[in-house]
């Protein structure tokens, strides 16, 4: 068929990678950082289109057939009624908003029922939140806004030379607060709510079907959010988990039908294929290591590693809740980490810096459980983050999660999977894919780990971790 190329404009830089449309190999990358200095919680999207331009410099796209969009999300930009930015766009964590979201949750009457109405819970990062925020603390700004696109919305539109139509796809509309993936519906009353009036919406196109084609004729994908083009570029499918390790944590799935959760606990995603990503956060998870390797004096996360594994599975009866941002799963905003079972024996660098990763790990293992319990299929877990490659996390992971796990090469996936989106429209649009069925594309290379003979000795660790934690908070946790 031909070569087709995906671009990943992630909150840093852009990634473009250029692949075959039938195998998927990668042929050739581009890379640029964005032209802002670190990663303000304001930016304007021009900065994403400059270094896009950079990163495809050099003939990069050169016979080209189509291009799928990945980007950050959560990012909001906020247009005119001419589709000029009213301000610049909204990214990040954006902690400025955490009042805003109380103020949401309050507004309709509780977690429950934002959690009926879009599968979520409003949180400081989520676009329908920056509404808020912006209609509290810039009104003439959120009056000016006529319509709302996200980054991977604006990069198509943009690319197509900003026709009077556009689009998004479910997986990016999934994540705004005001589009339900149970419904497949926009709730245009809640975008009210919060901006206080109402705002043009994107139409939310199929997943294999193109945005349009730009003026030289190269098609253009419906484009997604990251996460889900990453899910896409490792060719995830049902059964298949992925545990991240970040500063905090998530444990998201592939489903076949959209989960809704009355307590909040799970975010109700689409993906792009036509599934759905049912997701679980926690606050604390390499914080917790990272903490850990500086009450220890140590340099840096592998010499953590190194430490831990000197001790042994239980970390002679040290536990540690690391619930040291507050948590979210279990629901204790407000609560510190714990460090229970200290006895003389037990107090040696090596067993807290054991407990500090099991600790980690059965804090994901509970909320991989909230998934499990709602019936969600865990055959394998994808383990992602740069900490996934510590001895002392590969050691532990498969006995305590009680299930394979798979530890894939580093590699531009959120790119890959865009690039696999355009290859799939392409395709569609050429008669020879079927709009119900992407191309298959080699998987991701990757390491496996079995839990094998340990998976008793993991599920001891559990027990222990569990009573500490229903101990300490009694209650708490309820899958």
């Amino acid at each position: 068929m031909g070569i087709v190329a995906g671009l990943d404009s992630s909150p840093e830089f852009t990634r473009i990678v250029v692949c075959d449309t039938d195998t998927g190999a990668v042929l050739r990358q581009g890379y640029a950082p964005h032209p802002v200095e670190g990663r303000p919680s304001d930016i304007d999207p021009q900065a994403w289109l400059l270094s896009l331009g950079e990163a495809a410099g050099g003939g990069l796209l050169e016979g080209v057939q189509a291009i799928g969009v990945s980007a950050q999300q959560n990012a909001v930009v906020p247009l005119d009624a001419q589709g000029n930015t009213v301000r610049p766009a909204l990214v990040g964590g954006d902690k400025r908003a955490q009042v805003a979201a109380a103020d949401l949750v309050d507004a309709l009457g509780g977690r429950e029922a934002w959690a009926q109405a879009v599968g979520c819970v409003p949180q400081a990062a989520q676009p329908v939140t920056k509404l808020r925020w912006l209609a509290k603390n810039e009104p003439e700004n959120a009056q000016r806004t006529a319509v709302l696109l996200q980054a991977h919305d604006w990069l198509v539109w943009q690319l197509l030379g900003r026709p009077l139509r556009r689009t998004t796809d479910r997986g990016g509309a999934s994540g705004t607060g005001y589009w339900s993936a149970a419904t497949g519906a926009y709730r245009p009353d809640l975008v009210e709510l919060a901006l206080g009036h109402q705002a043009v919406l994107p139409e939310v196109i199929g997943p294999s079907e193109a945005a349009g084609t730009t003026p030289e004729g190269l098609l253009i994908s419906a484009g997604t959010g990251e996460t889900m083009a990453a899910a896409f570029g490792l060719g995830l499918g049902l059964g298949d988990v992925v545990v991240s390790l970040g500063a905090s944590g998530s444990v998201m799935a592939v489903h076949p039908e959209a989960l809704a959760d009355h307590s909040g606990m799970i975010t109700s995603l689409a993906d792009a294929t036509g599934m759905f990503l049912p997701v679980v956060t926690t606050l604390n998870a390499v914080r917790a290591l990272r903490g850990t390797a500086e009450l220890l004096g140590l340099p840096d996360l592998e010499s953590l590693s190194e430490l831990a594994m000197k001790s042994t599975p239980g970390a002679h009866g040290l536990v540690l809740l690391p619930y040291l941002e507050g948590e979210r799963t279990p629901n204790l905003p407000h609560t510190a980490g714990t460090l229970a079972g200290l006895r003389r024996e037990s107090m040696k660098p090596e067993h807290l810096a054991r407990a500090a990763f099991e600790g980690m790990l059965c804090g994901l293992a509970d909320a991989l459980d909230v998934l499990r319990g709602r019936g969600v299929e865990v055959r394998r877990i994808f383990l992602l983050g740069a900490a996934a490659e510590l001895p002392a996390v590969q050691a532990s992971a498969p006995s305590l999660f009680g299930a394979q796990v798979v530890v894939p090469q580093p590699a531009d996936y959120a790119a890959i999977g865009a690039a696999r989106q355009a290859a799939w429209a392409l395709g569609v649009s050429q008669g020879g894919l079927d709009p119900r069925t992407p191309p298959a594309w080699q998987g991701a290379a990757a390491q496996v780990l079995e839990p094998g003979e340990e998976l008793a000795v993991g599920q001891a660790v559990r027990q222990q971790f569990t009573a500490v934690r229903e101990q300490t908070h009694p209650g708490a946790f309820r899958p």
